[in-house]
This record gives C-alpha cells, sequence and structure tokens, in this order.
C-alpha cells in the first residue's frame, strides 16, 4: 500500500472515530437536552443529509480540476466547525443549522477520498482499496462510541463538553489531508460538465438499491438511537451496540474482495440483511435482541457500498471518475433525506417501532426486485489479455 492510501485510510480513521464519538449521543441529546420530538429529530437528520443531495455533484466536477488533497482539508475544517458548534447550541434549528454545514463538509470529505483511491489503483484492486478505506472509517465508527462512554460514564463529561473534545480530534484530520495534497495529482482538466448524471442514468437497479440501503441507514443515524434510548437503553448501552454495529461493519468490509467475486448474490443478501435486522429492530426488548438488528444492518449497510461503487466504475470511462463519483454520492444524499424524512413523522404518527416496519416491507419488495435483475448487478469483468 503506497503512502498516499495510507494517509487517506489515516484520514477514514480520524474522521470515523470523530462521527462514532458524537453521532450516536446527538439524537438523545437533541431529544433529552433541547427537547426535540421525534418529528424534530427527522428534521435535524435531514438539514444534515440534504445537502448530500446537491453538494457531492459540484465536488465531484471540483475533483477532476483541483488538487484532491485541498478538497479534502476543506472538508475536514467545516466539518470540525460545525461539530463545535453544536456544544452551543440551544435549539433544534440551531442544531439543523450546524448540521447543514456537517452535510456540506461530508461531501467535501467522502468524494475526494474516493477519487484519490480510484486514481491510486487499477480495476484488480479498486474494490480492495475501496473497502480498506471503508473499513478504517469504520474501525474509527466502532472506536468513537468506546471512547464515548469513557468520556460520559468515566470522566462524567457534559454532552456538550464531548462536541467539543470531537471537533479536536476531527481537526487532525487537516493536517492529514495536506500530507495527502503533496502526493496527489490532478490528471484531468475537463470543462465542468454534468454529464455524470446522465451517466448514472445507466444504473437503475443500483440507484433503487442504493435509495434503499441509504434510507435505512439514515435512519439508524437519525432517529435510532432516541428509539434505543425510548426502549429502554442508556446511554452506554446505545454506543455499545453502534460498537457491535461497527464490528460487524468493519467484518463485511474486509471481506469485500472475496464478496465481489458473487457480487449480485452479496447485494441481495445484504438487502435481505437489512431488511431483517429493520424487522428485529421494530420487535426488540433486549440489547442482545438489538445487538442482532444492527449486526445484521451493518453488514448490509457496508457491503453495499465499495459493490455498487465497482459496478458504476467499472462501465464508465475513467476519464470522468471524479464526476461519476460525485453523481454516485448524491443518490447517498437523496436517501439519506428520504429515510429521516419519512421515518421521524411516521414514528411522531403511528409509534416509535413503525418505521421499522415500513422499511421492512419495502425491503421484501426491493430484494424481489434485485432477485430479478441481478444480471444487472454485476461489474464489468476484466478482459485478460
Amino acid at each position: 500500500m503506497n503512502r498516499t492510501l495510507v494517509f487517506v485510510n489515516l484520514t477514514g480513521l480520524i474522521i470515523g472515530i470523530s462521527y462514532g464519538l458524537h453521532g450516536p449521543i446527538l439524537p438523545v441529546f437533541a431529544k433529552n437536552i433541547i427537547g426535540a420530538s421525534y418529528s424534530e429529530l427527522g428534521f435535524i437528520g435531514l438539514a444534515n443529509f440534504i445537502p448530500y443531495m446537491f453538494i457531492p455533484i459540484f465536488v465531484g466536477i471540483l475533483l477532476d480540476k483541483f488538487n484532491n488533497g485541498y478538497i479534502l482539508a476543506i472538508g475536514a475544517s467545516i466539518n470540525s466547525a460545525s461539530i463545535y458548534l453544536l456544544s452551543i447550541a440551544q435549539s433544534v434549528p440551531e442544531i439543523m443549522g450546524f448540521r447543514i454545514l456537517t452535510g456540506i463538509a461530508h461531501a467535501f470529505f467522502w468524494p475526494p477520498c474516493q477519487s484519490i483511491i480510484a486514481n491510486e489503483s487499477n480495476e484488480k484492486t479498486r474494490v480492495r482499496n475501496i473497502s480498506w478505506f471503508t473499513m478504517f472509517f469504520v474501525m474509527g465508527f466502532m472506536i468513537g462510541p468506546l471512547l464515548g462512554t469513557v468520556f460520559l460514564e468515566g470522566l462524567d463529561i457534559t454532552y456538550r463538553i464531548l462536541f467539543q473534545i470531537t471537533a479536536f480530534i476531527l481537526a487532525s484530520a487537516i493536517i492529514v489531508s495536506l500530507l495527502i495534497s503533496r502526493k496527489s495529482v490532478t490528471n484531468h482538466h475537463e470543462k465542468f460538465s454534468f454529464l455524470s448524471i446522465k451517466e448514472m442514468k445507466r444504473f437503475p437497479e443500483v440507484i433503487i438499491l442504493l435509495i434503499f440501503c441509504t434510507s435505512s441507514f439514515g435512519i439508524i443515524l437519525s432517529i435510532y438511537p432516541a428509539f434505543l434510548n425510548d426502549s429502554g437503553m442508556s446511554d452506554t448501552d446505545i454506543l455499545l451496540l453502534y460498537f457491535a454495529f461497527g464490528i460487524s461493519r468493519v467484518i463485511s468490509l474486509a471481506l469485500a474482495g472475496k464478496f465481489s467475486k458473487r457480487t449480485s448474490q452479496t447485494l441481495i443478501a445484504a438487502t435481505i440483511a437489512v431488511s431483517i435486522g429493520l424487522l428485529i429492530s421494530a420487535v426488540s426488548d433486549s440489547i442482545v435482541m438489538f445487538a442482532v438488528a444492527l449486526v445484521l444492518m451493518g453488514f448490509g449497510f457496508s457491503i453495499f457500498f465499495p459493490l455498487t461503487l465497482e459496478i458504476i466504475l467499472s462501465k464508465t470511462s475513467k476519464t470522468i471518475s471524479g464526476k461519476i463519483i460525485g453523481a454516485y454520492e448524491t443518490v447517498f444524499g437523496i436517501g439519506w433525506v428520504i429515510g429521516p424524512t419519512l421515518g421521524g413523522p411516521i414514528a411522531q404518527s403511528f409509534g416509535n417501532q413503525s418505521p421499522y416496519i415500513v422499511f421492512f416491507i419495502i425491503g421484501i419488495a426491493i430484494t424481489i426486485l434485485a432477485i430479478t435483475h441481478r444480471n444487472k448487478l454485476e461489474p464489468k469483468k476484466i478482459q485478460n489479455i
């Protein structure tokens, strides 16, 4: 593994730690300290994810024109500031405003990392390298909740201090990003274009699967911790559950290279795992059952990312890789917006368990679709010369 990939993986680890340190606690903070309802938690999630519907398209265009390391450093700077501002939030609208900044920052983090990895990889190593990067991010997301448990339980600090600590940890990613910029070379100097949007239209089956996956993931990130809290889970329980969630994600990403040999079957299995995890969540009343649900969903959410990206990259020109990655990430943003937008009001109107039942039913329908179109869920095979 070359130095550039090492630095990118280190960046993913740092940002993953910061997300895991504050992410699972933010909905609990908003509900218990600020007094947010489930609908308002949905709106907070919406505020976080809605920039991701638009910003990645423009970031993708920038990736083919400017040094990717500098773009990554911008994202780390905005992200650090947005999380620090959570420590002074006094109302739901303030939290929403700061989460909009976080969403913008994420669009300047994830696509540049993917683009750097794609440029540093060939067709045979791309799935592995992207999986390893995601695995380092998830490892950080797994370590973060454990650190959060130490800070909240062991050191007895407040939620607000936790957000400040998180911001300082994230700020260290700026330094690593600048180190990446020294090694990052921009090879393309194309005109601004939205060709990548048209390119994505070639993959309707992949888009449908991604929107289901990211919608469900958006619910797990935005309202699930509050749901766990209302189901009798303490702050420590919630952080430990997300640690188990992280373990599942790390293991599945570590095995992504092997799973890629049977891409369509793996994506079908992932859809089933997410659907069953949602159903178990709706009927669970113990930490063990919630852990089982999160482990299943952790596998599904994680394996979707490298395999679907490889399907798209293998069938598009490398000269527009930055733009196509931006368009791909925009699909993620659409799903992340749909999840909290529907999940919060559904929970508020029909009960805490209802979003998970609704998305379980949708998941079964998506599984049937994936089975009937499984030939479209395979990457372009590498030609042996």
